[in-house]
């Protein structure tokens, strides 16, 4: 047995954070359910300051109620023991505060030339003793890189993260002890514009949202071995020049000239910015997380070099230079080639380019503060041949472990889960943006809410999120209330629409209910209500008691617009806005309870039955007709649970109607295609939601597979079928909003399902699907990693075979589908409908009540009918009248039919009754023609 991940608020090891209600996590590994004991210590300079008594282990965590002090790191111990059977471990970890609310001593300092591209501050110091402790405690704007003795601090990129840096501003701490030696040190800030100063936002962007001058701020806390200290601050001792970098931005790319050697040191000038702004940090670091290789160098049809790393990905590119001294070379970079180019167009007004002059060393090189989103660069003014070896993608995002994944027997299935993956790194990069790319890169809320379930599946993005919720907090302290369409705002007022506005109440609720932490919910109480009543005062004016007459995105994106060049969609944009005042009302009731604030809970309820009334009486009818008739309004209906219970089926076949209209395929833009295939699967069209889920013509999540994307897509068909760029426009080929479906797959494939207490207990429930036989996947929760596999049809007695492992301390409810009268459960028969399961490795298998083999039925289409050759010979062995589909060209037009549909709705098909009950026992009794294939490879193997 032993203790292992240990978190302190979702992170390890922090040191410097805000760790304002404070949790320390900690996962037991042990192969037997024992009963444990645990205990929590914590010192400071190895004197106790904090410790529990032993207690029962009833969670994995402890919440010490301990006044933190600034600048100290507090390294503590946990305990669990088993008394009875003499069994016990421990582990040690630390944290370490921040500033706090200590004022800083230290000064912001900079360059008078508020110009300059590339801002260097420098100082020298001489230690005449030993060093045993050296913390740095500082900020740079708009970003920046800290040297000591020609060396860089740290692995993290473009510090100090984003953030409205008018109200925030936040400060790294960096252990620097190990950096330090005696005699002659350098200090060294370099700076470059970032968000802060460099250009941001639509066509063609705006320079200086937040500042004109590059600065930095800075204090050295120097504990010496003999126990005195000392304090070097930012101050007009620093010397300031320009660097090697000529310019930089966001957007631009980088301009790098390493023939440049900084000279010209002048004093560096004490600036009078305010430091009440200053706070220890929330910002999870951006790392390089990965190296992808070069995989192929391409010469094009108009003879450019270009390089396919082979994956859509996000951070910069390093090369090795072997150039002679004054070579400038240029890379651009893209996402996709059209007609074998290298293409652009795309980015819009983004450069996003780096060039680099070389100083005739032999090197890596890389850009320092900026990133790209690209899978291809275009690399020009070379004088060496090119070669593979010498090019890599880094990879960065925000850091965040891994936590989940799910494998099938589909490999595009498991594409496209990649591909929701890859495009989570790639926007999860300080703030959950929107796309990479292009002259965006914007913390969309509306993007951001819709994606926040299942990013927590993939990633452990509490801590990322709980930044975030900072930002629309501070957003909507300067708006009354509303939420901005992005945070940080960048000084753009506009916002207050459904979804995106509600984002202030969703995502910290997704996140109390994923992760079992009150904290979020504690930090954004006050702006969760500020934007309920934002909306309540905007709905009072209205008298309707809804929200109405409001700008609103709608259902964006969606394919129902009766005008195709209308984003917004069909679904009627007052209900869509309204089921969500609605919604997010709910939750700020339910927080207000879990907070203890009662007063608020009841004003919040009572507002929710009103809202929830007043949506009943304008959209709904008693018999349970919806008034909007899109895939997106059912789906809402549904997944907020407005109609009563006896009144759902028949919102479920008016929604299965719905997508029967639209010939079995999704319509759904931002709002609807979270809850579509979630909806279905829990209303007993499991089956349905798994074929939408499968399409791979277009629109479909496996169209984009189909054409070799490696990320999500902005629109379902931003590339065309012919590999051609939509000419719509707005086409970011790495934007996660409708890899949301991922949720669906982790719920009701893999079958995982918590109850708000960060997965000590977990329900899982999957729902099989024959054209899904093998399924695995996990998620590692603070528990442990729950690992669980699903084999159907592993016998000819059509018996599933499950593997589950559960960590200690989680406790699984398995419920499974067609369950007979027992399961076989680590070898004994189990009769429980409901199967609890502890720690440890089960194996379970039982024989469903019927079999999960694909067989055609009447309402199958002709186009997969006439494709099966055998079943269609037999079929025309029973009706000649079928004979007209033997021409390809009637399949294409009418194969979108079924036989009973063709028959009812053409005068030239007349199949008789007698006819038709023969071809339905032939289409019912014949396994689907992909189900005939794999037992033939079966047998074969």
């Amino acid at each position: 047995m032993n203790i292992k991940n240990i978190q302190v608020n979702h992170m390890t090891e922090p040191l410097g954070f805000d760790l304002s209600d404070l949790k320390i996590e900690f996962a037991v590994n042990s192969e037997k359910n024992v009963t444990l004991e645990k205990k929590l210590e914590i010192f400071v300079d190895d004197k106790s300051v904090y410790q529990t008594d032993w207690q029962a282990y009833t969670n994995n965590y402890f919440q010490p109620d301990l006044k933190l002090k600034p600048r100290t790191r507090y390294n503590f111990t946990i305990n669990v023991r088993n008394t009875t059977e003499n069994i016990s471990a421990s582990a040690t970890s630390f944290f370490e505060t921040g500033k706090m609310d200590e004022p800083f001593s230290a000064k912001w300092i900079g360059n008078n030339n508020k110009d300059i591209q590339n801002t260097l501050l420098k100082r020298n110091l001489e230690l005449s003793k030993e060093v045993k402790s050296a913390r740095i405690y500082m900020s740079g704007l708009g970003v920046y890189e800290l040297n000591i003795n020609d060396k860089k601090v740290g692995d993290e990129l473009l510090a100090p993260g984003t953030t409205n840096y008018d109200k925030l501003i936040q400060v790294q701490t960096y252990d620097v002890t190990d950096s330090f030696t005696q005699g002659n040190n350098t200090i060294e800030i370099s700076l470059g514009d970032g968000w802060y100063k460099g250009n941001l936002g639509f066509d063609g962007g705006k320079d200086k949202i937040y500042g004109d001058q590059q600065r930095a701020i800075l204090e050295l806390h120097l504990l010496y071995a003999d126990g005195t200290e000392d304090i070097v601050n930012t101050d007009d001792q620093w010397l300031t020049t320009a660097g090697k970098i000529t310019k930089s931005a966001i957007y631009y790319g980088e301009d790098l000239d390493d023939t440049i050697v900084p000279d010209n040191w002048v004093e560096a000038s004490v600036l009078d910015y305010p430091i009440d702004t200053l706070a220890d940090r929330l910002s999870l670091p951006l790392k390089i997380q990965e190296y992808l290789p070069a995989k192929e160098l391409i010469h094009t049809p108009k003879d450019e070099q270009v390089i396919d790393f082979g994956q859509n990905n996000v951070g910069v590119i390093e090369f090795y230079n072997r150039e002679p001294k004054g070579t400038k070379v240029t890379i651009q970079v893209g996402e996709i080639l059209q007609k074998g180019n290298f293409y652009r167009d795309n980015l819009r007004e983004a450069r996003a380019a780096f060039t680099y002059i070389s100083d005739g060393t032999n090197k890596w090189i890389r850009p320092h503060f900026t990133y790209y989103g690209y899978r291809y660069i275009k690399v020009s003014g070379n004088t060496q041949p090119l070669q593979l070896k010498d090019f890599r993608a880094a990879v960065v995002y925000s850091d965040m472990k891994m936590t989940g994944a799910i494998k099938t027997d589909n490999p595009e299935v498991n594409r496209l889960f990649e591909n929701v993956q890859w495009s989570q790194k790639g926007n999860f990069f300080d703030v959950p943006t929107d796309c990479p790319q292009r002259d965006e890169r914007l913390g969309w809320t509306g993007d951001a809410e819709i994606f926040s379930n299942t990013s927590a599946f993939n990633m452990n993005v509490y801590a990322f999120f709980k930044k975030y919720a900072k930002d629309m907090k501070v957003e909507q302290n300067s708006h009354n209330g509303m939420l901005t369409m992005y945070a940080p705002s960048l000084h753009v007022d506009e916002g207050g629409a459904a979804i995106w506005g509600d984002a202030a109440t969703v995502i910290p609720w997704n996140m109390y209910s994923k992760y079992g932490d009150t904290a979020i919910l504690k930090q954004n109480y006050s702006s969760m209500k500020g934007w309920v009543d934002w909306i309540h005062r905007n709905v009072e004016k209205s008298g309707t008691g809804l929200w109405t007459g409001s700008f609103q995105f709608g259902d964006w994106l969606s394919l129902d617009s009766e005008n195709p060049a209308v984003p917004n969609g069909k679904t009627d944009e007052d209900f869509i806005a309204s089921i969500y005042y609605y919604y997010s009302s709910s939750i700020v009731a339910n927080t207000a309870k879990i907070l203890g604030n009662e007063k608020d809970h009841k004003f919040y309820t009572d507002l929710c039955k009103d809202i929830k009334q007043n949506i009943l009486k304008e959209y709904i009818t008693e018999t349970g007709r919806v008034a909007v008739d899109t895939q997106t309004a059912y789906a809402l209906v549904l997944e907020f649970n407005l109609v009563p219970e006896n009144l759902k089926s028949r919102v479920v076949a008016d929604l299965v109607q719905r997508l029967k209209k639209d010939n079995d395929h999704l319509q759904t833009g931002f709002v609807g295609t979270p809850f579509l295939c979630q909806v279905l699967s829990e209303n007993g069209q499991h089956e349905l939601a798994t074929k939408i889920f499968l399409n791979e013509d277009y629109p479909s999540w496996l169209y984009a597979v189909k054409l070799g994307a490696t990320t999500i897509w902005e629109r379902w068909n931003s590339v065309l079928s012919d590999g051609s760029m939509n000419p719509e426009g707005m086409n970011s080929l790495n934007h996660y909003s409708i890899g949301a479906i991922m949720e669906w797959a982790y719920k009701y494939v893999l079958g995982l399902h918590d109850q708000d207490n960060g997965y000590q207990t977990v329900y899982v429930e999957p729902k099989f699907d024959y054209r899904l036989k093998h399924i695995s996947g996990h998620y590692d929760s603070s528990y442990g990693d729950l690992k669980i596999k699903y084999d159907l049809e592993t016998d000819d007695n059509h018996t599933i075979a499950l593997q589950i492992d559960v960590p200690y301390g989680q406790t699984v409810k398995l419920t499974l589908p067609r369950i007979g009268s027992s399961v076989n459960v680590d070898g004994q028969k189990v009769t429980d409908q409901v199967i609890t399961l502890t720690n440890g490795h089960h194996e379970i298998s039982y024989i469903p009540t019927s079999d999960y083999i694909g067989r055609y039925t009447i309402d199958s289409k002709l186009a997969a009918i006439t494709a099966d050759k055998e079943l269609f010979d037999k079929i025309k062995s029973v009706t000649k009248e079928l004979d007209m589909f033997n021409d390809p060209e009637n399949v294409d037009r009418l194969g979108h039919m079924s036989i009973k549909e063709a028959n009812m709705l053409f005068p030239f098909i007349n199949i008789p009754t007698s006819e038709m009950e023969q071809i339905n026992q032939i289409l019912t009794s014949t396994p689907v023609l992909s189900e005939r294939e794999a037992q033939d490879v079966s047998e074969t193997v």
